[in-house]
């Protein structure tokens, strides 16, 4: 017989009428909608000014007189930064709700984008970015936990890939800004448009309602009489309980996606210095070609997305995986712009998609109270761990060359081509394994559960007293008269 992982790769779904989601889709009030959509423009916001320094890492070299290799260290800074900001911010988020923590961190992250468009020297460039990564680091969290808690089971699928893809719709955003804006006035102007976004979502946020989630909790604890201090008491007995429960599953988490990470960062991060330096192409054709990338990447996403609510979350990530591998020939082996944007659209087709499974995969197997923080730091710790990607990618093509006519005379570069052939290839196999013989929680409920700081928060099985009989649609029809 068959090993238990295997058998249950498939998981064993709900059963629910015909045309559910269609339903659940119209029954949607506005407050779910705009709670969905602020965590999506947070996403998106993050992908902007992350993707800043890979889109200009030519021209940035030359501002600061500095190679590839050096300028790569401020994306491993702000990776290596990031899980600082997701503990804090996480906690802050699980303690006192989505709504403000998530504002703050976006005013942050738009004061940290703002200073990389003024600095003048590569130590300075090299500290505003380590501090963005702080900033950066909490986004991911509270957005997911925002978007997602908010919305019925059977659109959780499709709403993680689209969520997801924030981060690709990010990326072309911030293509299309390199593509127009900074070729006519420097990179600069890439990150100052970046906290202008990232203070119009702030904005934005700040105008929508409470999750339900804790506007039902913050009640009830108002009608038991418990004052602020009572509560924070609650919450660090109730996260201690839950460190003691989970620390393991914590740290399965980050080996897990330190792999995802590498996937993602190493067929990112120094793709258009790929294409500029192997292929020769200009920064304009390196550009386009991201553009069309991640337009695979966002449909990617929100097809895996979807399929994961029927043939479950880790199926759909292996078979999205196992398109990467089909298609790493065609994403460096051609030498022509059609085909290698061919490439890059299927490639981030496989890695996205793959992606667009990760909100909602760890939302359902996070201790369901501390649903922004356990995410979280298992994602921006993963992240550490694969903050060295574009710089291991950097030092293998300054090692492994190949020979390319550039103006007609044949000139020796760094073959980026086959190491990230190499690298993405490795890591695939490993993201399979790891996943395969990973658990899955599919369909979980956890917007009934209680929040960390109600006494039981920490264990898995504490329904909140009323989940049963509150619907989300009473709460935020109260949200929204409270915002009114």
């Amino acid at each position: 017989m068959a090993p238990r992982f295997l058998r249950e790769l498939i998981p064993r779904r709900e059963k629910r009428a015909p045309g559910t989601v269609v339903v659940a889709l119209k029954n949607l009030t506005w407050v779910q909608w705009a709670q969905f959509w602020s965590g999506w423009v947070a996403w998106t916001c993050d992908s902007i000014d992350f993707f800043a320094v890979s889109l200009t890492v030519t021209p940035l070299g030359t501002q600061f007189n500095q190679k590839t290799t050096q300028i790569t260290t401020a994306i491993t800074l702000t990776l290596l930064f990031r899980p600082v900001g997701a503990i804090i911010f996480g906690i802050l988020s699980d303690r006192f709700g989505r709504k403000w923590p998530l504002v703050f961190n976006l005013l942050l992250c738009c004061v940290f984008e703002l200073g990389t468009g003024f600095v003048n020297t590569f130590p300075q460039f090299l500290a505003v970015r380590a501090l963005f990564g702080i900033a950066m680091g909490g986004i991911w969290g509270l957005a997911t936990a925002s978007a997602l808690e908010n919305l019925p089971v059977e659109l959780r699928g499709i709403a993680s890939g689209v969520l997801q893809e924030g981060y690709a719709v990010g990326y072309l955003i911030a293509a299309v800004i390199n593509l127009t804006l900074v070729a006519q006035y420097g990179w600069r102007v890439l990150f100052w448009t970046g906290a202008g976004i990232s203070f119009f979502a702030a904005i934005i946020r700040a105008f929508i309602p409470e999750s339900a989630f804790f506007l039902r909790a913050k009640e009830q604890e108002r009608a038991r009489g418990t004052n602020t201090s009572q509560k924070t008491k609650v919450f660090i007995k109730e996260t201690k309980e839950m460190l003691k429960r989970h620390w393991l599953l914590q740290s399965k988490y980050q080996h897990s996606y330190a792999g995802f990470n590498f996937l993602s960062h190493g067929s990112q991060d120094l793709y258009p210095t790929y294409l500029e330096t192997t292929k020769g192409f200009s920064n304009h054709a390196a550009t386009v070609a991201t553009i069309i990338g991640n337009c695979g990447a966002i449909a990617g996403g929100v097809i895996a997305g979807s399929a994961s609510q029927y043939i479950g979350r880790r199926l759909t990530i292996v078979i999205f995986v196992l398109l990467i591998g089909v298609f790493i020939p065609l994403w460096v082996l051609p030498s022509s712009f059609s085909a290698l944007s061919a490439g890059a659209f299927c490639i981030q087709v496989g890695v996205q998609g793959a992606w667009g499974v990760i909100p909602i995969q760890l939302a359902e197997m996070s201790p369901p109270a501390f649903r922004a923080t356990f995410p979280g730091v298992a994602y921006q710790i993963g992240n550490m761990i694969s903050s060295a990607s574009a710089q291991i990618e950097a030092v293998g093509g300054n090692n492994l060359k190949t020979t390319i006519i550039k103006n007609g005379v044949p000139t020796q570069v760094p073959n980026y081509a086959t190491v990230q052939a190499i690298f993405i290839g490795a890591v695939s196999a490993f993201v399979i394994i790891v996943t395969i013989i990973g658990p899955e929680n599919h369909g979980s409920h956890f917007e009934n559960h209680k929040t960390a700081f109600e006494e039981g928060g920490g264990r898995d099985d504490a329904v909140a007293d009323d989940a049963s009989h509150t619907s989300y649609r009473d709460v935020d029809e109260k949200s929204s008269a409270q915002a009114a």
